[in-house]
């Protein structure tokens, strides 16, 4: 396996915001973590009421991923309480909110 540098959070955040916006969604940090090496966690609103969450992972291949902690889609409280719970854990983390009718993420990894 070779080394591959890891993009700094803050950046890949700022970039993750920044191609929500240009396809036409709205996109916000909702929580600012450690501009290094924080995780991140992507919640996307449909604007029915659902949300998905998505938490970066690693595959076994050491493939970053993005697993749905939650399952699919689900309702917005549920999504609350289990970020008030990871955060707890990791002080650390980033929360982006995309707010998108279409559910897209504007990620390239693969969603599992």
């Amino acid at each position: 396996m070779s080394f591959v540098p890891r993009l700094k959070a803050g950046i890949f955040v700022c970039a993750l915001v920044r191609r929500a916006e240009v396809a036409g969604a709205s996109a916000y940090v909702a929580r600012k973590g450690n501009e290094e090496a924080g995780a991140v966690i992507i919640k996307i609103v449909r604007l029915d009421g659902t949300c998905l969450v998505l938490n970066q992972a690693r595959a076994g291949d050491g493939e970053l991923v993005w697993s749905r902690p939650l399952g699919d889609w689900t309702d917005e409280a549920r999504a609350q309480t289990w970020f008030e719970k990871q955060i707890k854990f990791d002080p650390d983390l980033w929360l982006v909110e995309i707010e998108d009718r279409a559910g897209r993420a504007f990620v390239d990894e693969k969603i599992v």
